[in-house]
């Protein structure tokens, strides 16, 4: 459907702020905030399709932001290194106003996944096309810093849920932000990465695989949609490894309706289907060279554009719980539309991105 993809592409340069930051949701209040990691795929998905100029105002927009707020670095990783839990005084945040600064209601805000991405995808615009900045190169080392010292430590996942355990999605997004900004770090910093790059891998197969696939998180058996990571775009594994064939079998068989389900005790909004994860697994069959049954996920994701060609972040169809549902829409509304980050995946799955972008 071409006319939905030229219009993911207006939606997202739309939406963009005047200071270059995009919120998650325009339309949806508690989505009125830039996440490093929701922004980081809509301008990595701009600058695939050539909007060089708006993906940049992204990049210098967000590494403005975090060197502003920098020096939590070294009070979280001393902090860790002494074995206290981080607080939101003390990490950096996972989401700012569109003016670059921290919300101040209470969220949980540590995070690291958005880092990985964020790096990932500044490295990507770079190699792109992107004009290079003193400001980036300072930003990448100043991330890379963080996360080289906090990895290992537990964090909230991508859905801001489970602060007490590891994520393989997490780590998954690290890896590749790492390993994607190598070529930018002074010799010093490059070498920790390294180390970390040796060492995370072991770790995800040590620690997350269970009979024979990944899993959410240690010592469950459950699958979660953002697993598919691991292997696209992040590269931890490689699509033709047999636990990442495994876990996309399993992601099949327990989240896949007409659309993905995140995980299978998912109640947010009743726990409906993904329109940015089900794009994720048309991506994967396009990257597997199974066409038809990617055109059968972006023909369901087109089918949930509204009138004015706007994706939602989920649709309420093979429902978890009707009854958290209905308790979502009193406290928060109808579900987000437009979700940038729907739209942003939409054009991953829907033009011929046919390598993993990590490689």
């Amino acid at each position: 459907m071409k006319a939905l993809l030229t219009r993911s592409i207006e939606i997202l340069k739309k939406h963009q702020a005047w200071t270059g930051a995009f919120p998650a949701a325009p339309y949806f209040p508690p989505y009125r905030y830039v996440w490093l990691r929701d922004g980081t795929f809509v301008a990595w998905a701009l600058d695939w399709v050539g909007e060089r100029e708006a993906a940049g105002a992204f990049y210098s927009f967000m590494s403005r932001t975090i060197l502003k707020h920098s020096y939590k670095i070294e009070r979280a990783l001393k902090r860790a290194t002494e074995g206290y839990p981080l607080d939101d005084a003390t990490c950096l945040h996972t989401r700012y106003t569109l003016k670059g600064e921290e919300g101040q209601e209470p969220w949980g805000n540590f995070q690291l996944d958005g880092y990985g991405t964020f790096l990932w995808g500044l490295a990507h615009h770079l190699r792109a096309g992107g004009r290079g900045r003193e400001e980036y190169i300072k930003v990448i080392a100043e991330v890379t810093r963080y996360l080289c010292g906090l990895w290992k430590i537990p964090c909230l996942d991508c859905w801001e849920e489970r602060g007490d355990r590891l994520h393989p999605s997490t780590l998954a997004a690290i890896y590749g932000g790492l390993k994607a900004v190598l070529d930018w770090l002074p010799l010093n910093l490059k070498e920790k990465a390294q180390e970390v790059l040796i060492a995370l891998p072991e770790v995800v197969k040590k620690e997350f695989v269970v009979d024979g696939h990944l899993v959410k998180e240690a010592y469950s058996p459950e699958v979660d949609g953002n697993l598919l990571w691991l292997a696209i775009p992040y590269g931890v594994l490689d699509l033709e490894e047999p636990v990442f064939i495994a876990t996309v079998q399993k992601i099949e068989e327990d989240l896949r309706g007409g659309g993905v389900k995140r995980y299978r005790g998912d109640t947010f909004y009743g726990g409906g289907e993904w329109v940015l994860l089900t794009a994720w697994l048309a991506w994967y069959y396009r990257l597997r060279g199974k066409e038809e049954e990617a055109r059968e996920l972006l023909s369901w994701i087109e089918a949930q554009a509204d009138e004015e060609g706007q994706l939602p972040e989920q649709v309420p169809s093979n429902l978890t719980s009707e009854e958290h549902y209905y308790y979502w829409i009193e406290r928060w509304g109808p579900i987000a539309r437009p979700l940038l980050w729907s739209h942003a995946m939409y054009i991953a799955a829907r033009l011929p991105v046919l390598v993993p972008v990590c490689s």
